[in-house]
């Protein structure tokens, strides 16, 4: 036997142990600092608040805070401007304790949400006024680890409402929605209805389904995010060959929270008993073909671009808990569409 292969194996495998000690303790450190800046501006704006409530100097708090920015910038730099400090009060005012719920206050791992959280992030979910809203953005950035990009854009999409428009089957647990935010991932709570692709640099109505399909995969980790947390990619046009004649799936996704394979196919037009009839076909043959005994039930999801309540109501997607018809839109919804949509769905 080579000793010097068995003594890089080895040395390879305790350098792989001391790598991982040093990337666990960096994001040991990354935390602590968050956690220790998030706790420190929370404190000053308490202080800040305080002063202006004690001695009743609302009417001159610009000015005071002009002066705590002076000298606190002369002494430690651009941190501590106006802006800043006026956030570091407003902060405060937000996750006041009088104030919280049991959702701001903490979850398993016994901190607050926010500590948990960098100062970017909070300074943008402080701003939603909306308890319910702020708290699920507060919980699913930390589940779903997002950048502050990432959570820019599930704002700026109306994730929040999106969610709450597209729980049709259960009224009741739309209501209580946040308040339930363990209990969310089953597969009526996964589906959404509709997609915002607004990320892809296509064009309305001046493109195919093949450019569609590639646009997604160029823009792969968007889509990850706007289908949800625990989404993998598997494949693109996946074959399968049943008795000699080859069909192929757009896209193939795996979903681990759910443990099963999540079939997309991609429509430009409007959906069609066709097309459920197809996607009804690819989900049997994962089922029986492809996925194992420990996966849970294939899930199909037509993308199209509009859909009729008439076909979905006489077609097999009505009665099936697997199959799924969603709409996509390129651009982002007003508000005033979601709560038309919400309406809809509340009637």
């Amino acid at each position: 036997m080579n000793t010097t292969i068995v003594e890089n194996n080895v040395l390879d495998n305790y350098y792989e142990k001391i790598n991982e000690l040093i990337i666990n303790s960096k994001k040991r450190i990354n935390r602590n600092i968050n956690y220790e800046m998030v706790e420190l501006y929370y404190n000053i704006g308490r202080i800040i608040n305080e002063l202006i409530e004690k001695y009743n100097f609302e009417s001159s708090q610009n000015e005071i805070i002009k002066k705590f920015s002076d000298k606190l910038t002369k002494n430690y730099g651009s941190g501590f401007n106006i802006s800043n400090l006026k956030a570091m009060k407003k902060f405060y005012l937000t996750y006041n304790i009088s104030g919280h719920t049991a959702c701001d206050q903490s979850n398993s791992s016994g901190a607050t949400l926010w500590q948990q959280l960098s100062w970017s992030h909070n300074r943008i979910i402080m701003n939603i006024d909306d308890k319910k809203k702020r708290n699920f953005y507060l919980e699913e950035s930390i589940k779903s680890n997002w950048s502050v990009r990432q959570l820019e854009r599930q704002i700026n999409s109306f994730y929040y409402e999106r969610l709450l428009s597209t729980n049709e089957k259960n009224k009741e647990e739309v209501r209580n929605e946040i308040n339930k935010l363990e209990k969310k991932e089953s597969i009526n709570d996964l589906i959404k209805d509709p997609y915002i692709l607004e990320f892809l640099d296509i064009k309305e109505n001046k493109f195919l389904e093949k450019d569609l399909e590639s646009n997604i995969l160029e823009h792969l980790q968007d889509f990850l995010l706007e289908l949800g947390r625990g989404f993998s990619f598997i494949s693109r046009q996946k074959r399968i060959d049943v008795d000699g004649d080859n069909f192929y799936i757009d896209l193939v996704f795996y979903n681990y929270i759910l443990k099963c394979f999540i079939l997309i196919d991609l429509k430009l037009g409007k959906l069609t008993h066709q097309d459920i009839g197809q996607m009804d076909f690819y989900v049997r043959y994962y089922d029986n073909e492809i996925k194992d005994d420990f996966d849970n039930p294939t899930i199909g999801i037509i993308l199209c671009s509009s859909k009729k309540d008439t076909i979905v109501k006489y077609s097999i997607l009505n009665d099936s808990k697997n199959l799924f018809a969603s709409k996509y839109k390129l651009i982002l919804p007003t508000e005033n569409e979601l709560v038309s949509e919400i309406e809809k769905i509340e009637k």
